[in-house]
């Protein structure tokens, strides 16, 4: 507590003394230092788990073996490699019985980006070569709020001759049987609707979806990074083709993926070389990074219903408190399903979404017919989540909360936030940097002006009431 104990000489002299300074604390200076004079930094509150989460340390010790002394590559024949590959298979195990998968089933990737660009060129380009243009099909749907791993992937297809639709989500946040099904064509190869949206939070109804995909003779695909851990997650009830998945937003680390690939499912590898993983994608395995990766997942699942219950009221007591904080803010998408205050503080609930820039579709008849006999039809039926279908907490991740802050951009207010001790986005964190609104909440059919002032808030593992208490006051302070 004293300016010039021998151990805080040299850090506290130089600011003690300063002529801005000098006059109003150089009484205190040699007495008991008091504030501000050498006050410290605020503690740090981490509310970005949707763009990456810390290390889970379990996951670390089980990891750090496989860094040191156990070094062997797992495609070898000696005992170092053998117990290598006998690590990697175990944690491909581990994976592929959280999902529902077989261990055949599961390929390990360098992350979630590579899992997406893999499956979704793999298998559109498999499905030509084995059946031919005309008969494979040229043609495909995507959802209009995918992540960039997803759209960009589609985008070069396109380039390459392909038709591509992209569906549009209804205001709330869904992608609707009724709006796939209106995308849809006989001549559509495969469909990528992401499992729960990484910005809004959102858990789509992927098994309706899924049952309307193949009743058209189409593969799907589900963007699963955000997902995985957080809801109730099962590929064979789910439905899908193909899912990805990443291991550093549930506590694991970064750089490791996976992607669940369906026995028999068309699929040509982009990743050539020698063959690993079955052939589906060359490289010499990360033997760590895998164990890593399955060890967060138990530890996830394990601990996901009482979380996914803790952190639903911390979100909903957060979304609360910031409504009632200011007019100015509204959220980006309703938490329950019902109506809620939207961006000009009138009531909104979900409007119908549709295909943008669809080549062609099913007509309304036809449309549906094809939605009664996939059992679809409302946006929160068989949403895949944590809860029964067709409840909200089916409906939206327990974590997130996306809101509008009318007047401002996101940059200035993380700014603020940051410099008060708040870590958070303004949307994805793959877009940073980005001055354009985010492509998610224009396709939701939020105007440009308004976009541009998102904030998202995904808590996790660690965050509590008292952090939330105490980013209210803070946005209440960068507000004014």
């Amino acid at each position: 507590p004293h300016c010039h104990t021998r151990a805080v000489t040299e850090r506290c002299r130089p600011h003690c003394h300063t002529r801005a300074v000098t006059e109003q604390y150089r009484p205190h200076c040699h007495k008991t230092c008091r504030p501000p004079c050498h006050t410290s930094p605020p503690a740090r509150a981490y509310f970005d788990h949707a763009a990456t989460t810390p290390l889970r340390p379990e996951a670390l010790d089980a990891m750090l073996p496989w860094l040191t002394d156990r070094f062997g590559n797992a495609d070898t024949l000696y005992q170092e490699g053998k117990q290598a590959r006998q690590a990697l298979e175990d944690a491909r195990a581990t994976l592929a019985r959280h999902i529902g998968a077989s261990p055949t089933e599961v390929v390990f990737t360098s992350g979630g980006t590579e899992a997406n660009n893999a499956l979704i060129a793999g298998i559109v380009r498999a499905v030509r070569t084995g059946r031919g243009r005309e008969k494979g099909g040229n043609h495909l749907v995507a959802g209009a709020f995918e992540h960039h791993a997803v759209l960009e992937p589609v985008q070069a297809l396109r380039r390459e001759g392909y038709e591509t639709s992209l569906v549009r989500p209804t205001r709330d946040g869904f992608v609707t049987p009724t709006a796939l099904a209106a995308a849809l064509r006989p001549d559509t190869v495969l469909a990528s609707v992401m499992l729960a949206q990484n910005e809004v939070g959102t858990v789509q109804p992927i098994a309706s979806l899924g049952r309307l995909a193949h009743g058209n003779g189409t593969l799907l695909h589900t963007d699963a990074v955000q997902a995985l851990g957080k809801c109730a997650l099962d590929v064979g009830a789910l439905g899908v083709d193909a899912a990805s998945f990443s291991a550093h937003k549930i506590g694991g680390p970064a750089g490791v993926g996976a992607f669940f690939l369906k026995r028999q499912t068309p699929f040509a590898s982009m990743q050539l070389g020698g063959g690993q993983e079955g052939g589906r994608r060359s490289g010499t395995p990360d033997v760590a990074g895998a164990v890593g990766f399955a060890r967060a997942l138990e530890l996830a699942e394990a601990e996901h219903a009482q979380e996914s219950v803790r952190l639903a009221a911390l979100r909903d007591h957060l979304a609360a408190s910031l409504l009632a904080l200011d007019e100015r803010i509204s959220l980006t998408v309703p938490l329950d399903g019902g109506t809620q205050r939207d961006e000009d503080g009138a009531a909104g609930g979900g409007a119908g979404g549709g295909p943008v820039g669809a080549a062609g579709g099913a007509n309304d008849r036809g449309v549906a017919a094809a939605v009664a006999a996939a059992g679809g039809g409302a946006a929160h039926g068989a949403a895949g989540g944590g809860a029964a279908p067709g409840t909200p907490a089916a409906a939206h991740l327990p974590g997130m909360l996306s809101i509008l802050v009318a007047g401002f951009e996101s940059e200035t207010l993380l700014l603020r936030l940051d410099r008060a001790g708040f870590a958070l986005s303004g949307g994805s964190a793959c877009s940073t940097g980005s001055l354009d609104p985010s492509h998610v909440l224009l396709s939701l059919g939020i105007p440009r002006n308004k976009a541009q002032g998102v904030l998202r808030i995904s808590l996790g593992h660690g965050n509590t009431r008292e952090q939330a208490d105490a980013f209210v006051s803070a946005l209440a302070a960068a507000l004014r």
